[in-house]
């Protein structure tokens, strides 16, 4: 488990789904990546990305509010194992009504930390719509850069170098 300033960071268990589900499989929430389209789904994809940690040493965490336990959020570096290929990524997806508070950023400084000191990854990759301009502004902000745009993704792909790596 990682603890930040308000956040805990931890491996999600399959009981955490019901939660996750609240904006994993919101239109609205997801409206810039996929969307679990029932809890079933929703589960297979916990369990995909459980199951890539035991491999890849990363996989996105449950992410709660330190406060109360809430479930607000999934993400951090993971190596995609539903779009293979394009080495370790970092994500994030968080309950609408959370947006706006900080929360990506601590969560991405975790992530970040994760990567350079525990990982030691060479670089990090991210996707970003173009029109989800507060995720391109994080990843930004974050030390990412533009490499291209994907047409067939109709996303940007970032990346972010290890710091003196």
């Amino acid at each position: 488990m990682i603890v930040t300033e308000r956040l805990l960071l931890r491996r999600p268990k399959l009981a955490d789904v019901p939660a996750l589900f609240e904006f994993l499989g919101d239109p609205d929430a997801m409206q810039f990546t996929h969307i679990d389209r029932s809890p079933k789904e929703c589960r297979r994809r916990v369990a995909a990305h459980e199951w890539r940690r035991r491999r890849d040493g990363c996989a996105p965490w449950t992410v709660q509010l330190k406060e109360s336990g809430r479930i607000i959020g999934w993400g951090g570096l993971y190596d995609d194992p539903f779009d293979p290929g394009w080495g370790v990524e970092l994500g994030y997806y968080f309950h609408p009504d959370t947006w706006g508070k900080g929360f990506g950023s601590e969560l991405t400084a975790a992530a970040m930390h994760e990567a350079d000191e525990v990982l030691k990854l060479p670089k990090v990759s991210a996707f970003a719509r173009p029109d989800n301009t507060a995720s391109r502004r994080l990843l930004e902000k974050t030390g990412f850069r533009v490499v291209r745009y994907v047409s067939e993704m109709e996303r940007y792909y970032f990346e972010r170098l290890r710091p003196g790596g």
